[in-house]
């Protein structure tokens, strides 16, 4: 009797240490991560921002049982910087990738390479993009399934861990398809899916079995999408000219196509998105890996859809620099949370470091924002840089360099003699009153940098100088310089 006693005792013993262990057990086992980028996807293109028709019922999801950061941003609208700042946690001018041709150089520190030194098993699989010219495999991954440049979207040649192979189908699918057959082989370590769809990237082109579907519906002008006084009173000069060049809305791609039909097409070919951001989680779950695992879902940039009479990107105005972002982990963090903190396209390398308990190397200019998915307190960011290069291939988009904060954002323009832009996006989200219309001095020898009329409102220019002194300050601590005509080493 006593040792039946004692049995049962040691029994409950056991099932007690075991409970309380086991999220410690849990918390210590390295943490497996899935990482989806979207090429050009805007921030509000998605169902549950209220879109006008696009429907995504499986992102909604992801967000509404995870988290949604509603002020997410890149700190370089353009393809290749910014995933470059999303591999890095560098800004452009650190890792020298000004452009959509120039490579990242091979020794550049990224997540990747340092999550293979913390003993995960890596999978890049999709549109790498930086320096196009080439589809050989990068290293920091173990598993490599890519293309050249931008690929294209139906029968696409792949690079399969470095064999060539023409694939026939759907490029959205494809990628999906390698994506879940990496999720599903059997893992010895944990791992980490890096899945970067071409999609939605322009010319736009659905599966074909979303060809159609949005046939009846027309997507909103945004309000400062005609060409009026009213909508360009106090705006550079070059915003204006450029509604007849590859980027404006009156010549949409060397005018091959019109602005309606180009939202429609752009919509369609969001769906597989959404279809392939279902399967993965579909296959996480059916793995048992669901809850566990940390998915990250964004853009590597914003998409303008005729606001200022504009579409694409590079510019600063909010549709081209802000990005959706999702985090999804049920054992990580509580679910239906919305966070109004700015995140940056160099704080997600540190992020994925910090999920694996790997630390940071001193070369990353983000900050990780794990702390903010779990709740925990944190010292946060109050503005940011940003920074764009004139390329020669669109001319018609100068250099420029801005900071932006939770009520202002200042745009200074290089290589163009004209307005800089102060928007109060407090009040005015939609950029549509520019703070200096009235009152940059343009005639003047010398730089525009302080100059503002003596008749201005003394707190503008306030607003002004202070807004100045702050995107100075960001450009000397992040090692940049002033004035652009600087190009960095390497």
């Amino acid at each position: 009797m006593n040792r039946f006693i004692a049995l049962r005792l040691t029994c409950l013993a056991f099932i007690f240490v075991f409970a309380f262990l086991k999220p410690v057990l849990a918390e210590s086992k390295p943490r497996n991560m899935v990482f989806i980028l979207i090429d050009d996807q805007r921030y509000d293109a998605l169902g549950m921002m209220g879109h006008p028709f696009l429907e995504t019922p499986r992102l909604d999801t992801l967000a509404g049982d995870g988290i949604f950061f509603e002020n997410a941003f890149v700190t370089t609208s353009l393809c290749s910087p910014s995933r470059a700042s999303f591999l890095s946690g560098q800004y452009a001018h650190t890792h020298g990738v000004l452009n959509n041709s120039t490579p990242l150089p091979q020794s550049t520190p990224t997540f990747p390479k340092e999550l293979q030194k913390a003993g995960y098993e890596t999978a890049f699989v999709g549109k790498w993009h930086m320096g196009g010219s080439s589809d050989d495999p990068r290293p920091g991954f173990d598993r490599w399934v890519s293309f050249k440049g931008q690929g294209t979207y139906y029968d696409c040649t792949f690079n399969i861990d470095g064999e060539q192979k023409k694939m026939d189908g759907y490029t959205t699918d494809i990628i999906t398809d390698y994506a879940v057959d990496f999720l599903k082989k059997d893992h010895d370590k944990p791992f980490f899916l890096y899945m970067s769809h071409k999609a939605v990237h322009g010319d736009f082109y659905p599966a074909k079995r979303h060809e159609g579907v949005y046939d009846d519906e027309n997507y909103p002008h945004p309000d400062t999408y005609d060409n009026t006084e009213d909508n360009y009173r106090g705006k550079p000069e070059w915003v204006r000219k450029q509604r007849q060049s590859w980027h404006g809305v009156d010549g949409m791609y060397n005018k091959r196509i019109d602005f309606d039909p180009f939202t429609r097409d752009y919509c369609e070919t969001m769906l597989a998105v959404d279809e392939s951001v279902g399967r993965v989680v579909d296959t996480l779950k059916e793995m048992g890996e669901l809850d566990s695992t940390l998915i990250v879902y964004t853009s590597d940039n914003g998409f303008l859809f005729g606001e200022h009479g504009l579409i694409d990107k590079r510019t600063m105005y909010a549709e081209s620099i802000r990005i959706p972002l999702i985090a999804h982990c049920p054992d990580l963090f509580e679910g239906k949370q919305r966070r109004k903190e700015m995140v940056l396209n160099i704080d997600f390398a540190p992020t994925f470091l910090e999920a694996a308990d790997w630390t940071i190397p001193d070369t990353v200019q983000g900050q990780s924002f794990y702390k903010l998915m779990t709740n925990e307190p944190i010292d946060w960011r109050t503005e940011f840089l940003y920074e764009y290069y004139w390329e020669r291939s669109f001319a018609q988009t100068p250099t420029v360099l801005g900071v932006r904060t939770d009520k202002y954002k200042l745009m200074r323009f290089h290589g163009v003699w004209d307005k800089y832009e102060l928007y109060d996006i407090e009040n005015d989200p939609h950029e549509k009153t520019n703070l200096l219309g009235d009152f940059m001095v343009e005639n003047e020898a010398g730089t525009l940098d302080r100059l503002i009329r003596k008749d201005a409102d003394p707190e503008l220019k306030e607003v002004f100088v202070d807004l100045s002194n702050r995107l100075d300050k960001l450009l000397d601590e992040t090692g940049s310089a002033r004035e652009p005509n600087w190009r960095p080493k390497g």
